[in-house]
């Protein structure tokens, strides 16, 4: 008898609460601030520099997800003006060392990745 998986558990599911948090996680932005934040506490100016491309606004909407996913802690120091800086929470350093991989993983094949991309480009263009 096959058992079907849990449908609470299971991210093929379109019901399974997961994939919201795997929205988060996989997204343009959630992979870069992850993976930026996995060495450490970054301002939130020195998180914008390092992830180029990203606005204040994707960042801060970004930040405020991973917060509420658990993912990234918001620390504020109480000077005047207050710093405020991010960093992973232990979920948050658990789940970035598989992205990290991936990304490492994607620069390390971009070369055979971009050539597959032109042949393919080649093989789709019209023929005179």
């Amino acid at each position: 008898m096959k058992v079907s998986p849990d449908p609470s558990t299971d991210a093929f599911n379109k019901d399974c609460p997961g994939r919201e948090v795997f929205d988060h996680v996989t997204s343009r932005w959630g992979i870069l601030v992850l993976a930026a934040l996995r060495h450490g506490p970054l301002r939130f100016y020195q998180l914008r520099d390092r992830i180029g491309g990203i606005s204040e606004k994707m960042l801060s909407q970004n930040l405020r997800v991973l917060a509420r996913d658990g993912l990234v802690e918001r620390m504020v120091e109480p000077d005047i003006p207050p710093k405020v800086s991010y960093r992973l929470s232990p979920l948050g350093q658990e789940g970035s060392a598989p992205l990290r991989a991936l990304l490492d993983w994607i620069a390390l094949r971009a070369p055979d990745i971009l050539l597959a991309q032109s042949r393919h480009d080649t093989n789709l263009s019209p023929h005179s």
